[in-house]
C-alpha cells in the first residue's frame, strides 16, 4: 500500500503555484484550483478514495490510464468526456504515478488558463 493519501495528496496540490483549495459542494475534501478566485480552475478533485485529475486533452489520451490500470483508474462522471480520471489510492497504481497524474493536470489546466492569469512560477 502507498504512503499517498488524501492528506499527503492535498498538502501536494496546494504546494503548486497558484493553487488554493475551494469547496463549492460542501464534500468532505476540497477541490483544489489554480487561477484567480472567480476565474480558477479545478485541477484536481481530492476524495477518500481516490483523485480526479485531467488525465489528457482528449478521451483517447486519458484512456491510457484505463488499459494500464483496470479497476484502479475509471473515467469521472460528468467531465469524463474531456479527458478526466479518477485514480485510486492504495491500488496498483504506484505513488509517483499518482504525483505525476497530479502534475500534468496541473500543466494542462494552467496552459488553459489565458496567459495573464497563469502563476507565476509554474513550469509550463
Amino acid at each position: 500500500m502507498g504512503v499517498v493519501d488524501v492528506a499527503h495528496l492535498q498538502v501536494y496540490c496546494l504546494a503548486k503555484p497558484g493553487a488554493w483549495p475551494d469547496n463549492p459542494w460542501e464534500h468532505d475534501y476540497p477541490v483544489i484550483k489554480v487561477g484567480p478566485e472567480e476565474r480558477g480552475k479545478i485541477f484536481a478533485f481530492l476524495g477518500s478514495e481516490g483523485v480526479g485529475v485531467k488525465s489528457g486533452r482528449s478521451r483517447e489520451v486519458a484512456d491510457e490510464w484505463l488499459h494500464r490500470f483496470p479497476g484502479d483508474a475509471t473515467v469521472m462522471a460528468y467531465i469524463g468526456r474531456s479527458g478526466w480520471n479518477t485514480l485510486a489510492f492504495g491500488g496498483a497504481i504506484p505513488d509517483e504515478d499518482l504525483l505525476d497524474a497530479v502534475d500534468e493536470s496541473y500543466r494542462l489546466v494552467v496552459e488553459g488558463l489565458p496567459r495573464k492569469l497563469r502563476p507565476e512560477g509554474w513550469e509550463g
